[in-house]
């Protein structure tokens, strides 16, 4: 990794990794989020339509700590330095990612909005970013492709509360994202770049 970056961006950067290995979801697709939410540690942003804030690094907006509050996960973990935040988005997008309805850029733009008109928009600008962070984690970590079909991931247990966006016009995309190899004995042959 580049040491000129800002300390901010190497923390968005490691700790983006680290949560993506840890929660088993495409890297690219973390950082992307982690790039577009574009949050600071201690920053709180109130959603006037609502009036709940998005807080921290990730933007993790507070009606997801409801559900959170139980094991003790406070507002001001969300809002910390460190990659506890990214912990916390990381296990929230995996569940979007493995829950939500649709194809698999709608359900990480899920992070954002499950209104349709956010989410295509969001969706829209996700797809890019995270083809960008591909082919820099391809660059500087050993990565392989990961199939993530929409068949091969397991239906949802049961109805969501809010339905999730489903962008019907969207257009196929073929992007494959990057899943890294968290140790050298993982690495299935010949598919390394």
């Amino acid at each position: 990794m580049p040491i000129d970056l800002p300390p901010f961006m190497q923390e968005r950067i490691v700790c983006s990794v680290a949560a993506a290995a840890k929660y088993d979801i495409p890297a690219n697709i973390l950082l992307a989020v982690a790039e577009k939410e574009n949050g600071r540690a201690g920053q709180w942003v109130l959603n006037s339509s609502n009036g709940s804030h998005d807080v921290g690094p990730l933007q993790f907006n507070t009606n997801y700590l409801r559900e959170l509050a139980p094991y003790g996960i406070a507002p001001s973990h969300v809002a910390a330095a460190g990659c506890y935040p990214f912990d916390l988005a990381a296990w929230r997008l995996r569940k979007h990612i493995r829950y939500d309805m649709g194809d698999l850029w709608t359900r990480a733009a899920n992070y954002h909005s499950r209104t349709p008109q956010f989410n295509q928009v969001y969706r829209a600008d996700l797809i890019v970013r995270a083809a960008k962070w591909a082919d820099w984690l391809g660059k500087h970590y050993q990565t392989h492709d990961q199939a993530m079909a929409d068949a091969a991931l397991p239906a949802p247990a049961a109805a969501p509360a809010t339905a999730p966006a489903i962008t019907p016009a969207a257009p196929p995309v073929k992007y494959v994202p990057r899943r890294l190899i968290v140790s050298a004995s993982a690495s299935p042959a010949g598919e390394t770049r």
